[in-house]
């Protein structure tokens, strides 16, 4: 198949590792496949320096370039999938008329309802299939009026790790200076309400009392930051929380800590969450949103019933003193991301959904009573 995945987010969260992976494994699978991103985002940077075909527009009125770009590219080259993987995309995929010369998928990440207004009803409606990342996410869909048939659950994979050692560890804890009697709670992602952070600083006190050898790290910036900074001020425990900002070689964070913390209040899935458990941390994390679709709790992590500091800290605090508890989490964690949801189940499940919509796309376009 020849796909043209399309991505214009100017920012590396999730949703862009995911691209890059998707494209990636098109690629070694045989497929043709060719990415459309933002010129100044980090998606088009990473992806030529893997070696993927990137067709770079403007980052002013990218929308509108992008569109531009897709009409060229639709009429010189036999695409046949166009993946919209954000909504950005999806607008200019729209702009262009994708739909009507390929077909078109779109990847769908966050569990809000579609926007009531004409436009963003007829962009995903123009949409032949909808790729939504976990079953919370499917079923905002559904009631936001979209035909349960045109919806495809493709989970979200990673890539599983070399394990860690213990020299690997060592070397991470050094150079996040972290001593090595030090407990290291960790979390991963971008500061914003909705992630939970601050009921995760709040949590923080009671875990102290019981382990005041305790640290815990936020790795990833944002707009809640300064308020995390000032509540742990407020609450005495600044020395005991490390902001360290964005961090390009994340799988040194993964290295250095004890235990992986999933606070988010209603995550449709959470990448970080799947990177963790794919390193073979132990996870504790909040039983909402999609998270309960990937972690069972006792068995691959401990999940808090709800969104609260007291939940968060009773979730956290009987893993502290409990090695073995937290190494059997680990270790089932590891193995479900490796047989379940791993990068290469994430791209076969892909490509199954792009084989069906192609199928699919090509007979309703077939004239009446025509051939093929």
């Amino acid at each position: 198949m020849k796909i043209l995945y399309v991505d214009l987010e100017t920012e590396w969260r999730g949703g862009q590792g995911q691209a890059l992976l998707t494209v990636q494994g098109l690629l070694a699978r045989g497929h043709e496949a060719e990415l459309l991103a933002a010129e100044s985002g980090a998606l088009a940077r990473r992806a030529q320096a893997c070696s993927v075909p990137v067709h770079a527009v403007s980052g002013h009125r990218r929308r509108w370039h992008a569109a531009q770009t897709l009409r060229k590219l639709l009429q010189k080259n036999n695409v046949e999938v166009i993946h919209a993987n954000e909504p950005h995309a999806l607008t200019a995929a729209w702009l262009a008329r994708a739909h009507r010369r390929a077909a078109l998928a779109v990847s769908r990440r966050v569990a809000y309802p579609l926007g009531r207004g004409w436009m963003s009803q007829d962009r995903y409606q123009a949409a032949d299939r909808i790729l939504a990342i976990s079953r919370f996410v499917a079923e905002s869909v559904v009631k936001s009026g979209i035909p349960r048939e045109r919806i495809t659950l493709v989970y979200e994979g990673v890539e599983i790790p070399a394990a860690v050692t213990r020299e690997m560890r060592q070397a991470a804890r050094r150079t996040l200076n972290i001593a090595e009697d030090e407990f290291l709670l960790g979390c991963i992602g971008y500061l914003l309400p909705e992630k939970g952070q601050d009921h995760l600083v709040r949590a923080m006190p009671a875990i102290l009392k019981r382990s005041p050898r305790c640290r815990l790290l936020f790795a990833g910036d944002g707009p809640e930051r300064r308020h995390l900074e000032a509540l742990a001020a407020g609450l005495g425990i600044r020395d005991r929380i490390l902001f360290a900002g964005f961090v390009e070689q994340v799988a040194e964070i993964y290295a250095a800590l004890d235990l992986f913390v999933f606070p988010s209040i209603a995550e449709p899935l959470g990448t970080s969450l799947l990177k963790a458990m794919a390193y073979g941390l132990p996870i504790a994390g909040v039983a909402s949103g999609g998270v309960p679709e990937y972690v069972e709790s006792g068995v691959n992590g401990i999940l808090a019933a709800k969104p609260s500091p007291e939940a968060i800290a009773e979730a956290i605090l009987p893993l502290l003193n409990e090695s073995a508890i937290r190494d059997r989490i680990g270790k089932r964690a590891r193995k479900d991301m490796t047989e379940r949801f791993s990068s290469d189940v994430m791209v076969e499940n892909t490509i199954l959904a792009y084989e069906d919509v192609v199928r699919k796309h090509h007979d309703a376009r077939k004239p009446c009573g025509g051939s093929s």
